[in-house]
């Protein structure tokens, strides 16, 4: 019987890289629930926020006449469209895009299949 070689598992490699970025989010997010949930809400805020300010300033709104069309103060348009912002209410949202003649939508997309990794 010939003699094989042993080898250890294959795992998928990735490709080096000299984006400062990608080495981050591998160094610190990537196998880290927490840090990948994180980093999601995060992402989510901010676009929020931006969607907010890019709609708000389409139809040439300043945050006050944004904050007079809904009922609410523009330090709270200015709380929204801060990226760090983690209050979003769904009301204040629909109470926005009204004001904004647009039609809120909230979607619910599936999440990649997170691989078991085994030692």
């Amino acid at each position: 019987m010939p003699h094989k070689k042993m080898t250890k598992p294959s795992r998928k490699r990735r490709l080096p890289t000299s984006d400062a970025l990608e080495i981050l989010h591998r160094r610190y997010v990537v196998g880290r629930p927490e840090q990948e949930g994180a980093l999601e809400e995060a992402r989510l805020n901010a676009s929020i926020a931006q969607e907010i300010y890019d709609l708000r300033t389409k139809a040439g709104l300043t945050q006050k006449e944004l904050a007079d069309l809904i009922g609410t103060s523009h330090s709270v348009i200015s709380r929204l469209e801060d990226a760090d912002y983690e209050g979003h209410s769904l009301k204040m949202l629909q109470r926005i895009s009204i004001a904004l003649h647009h039609r809120l939508q909230v979607r619910f997309i599936p999440v990649e299949a997170r691989r078991k990794v085994t030692a």
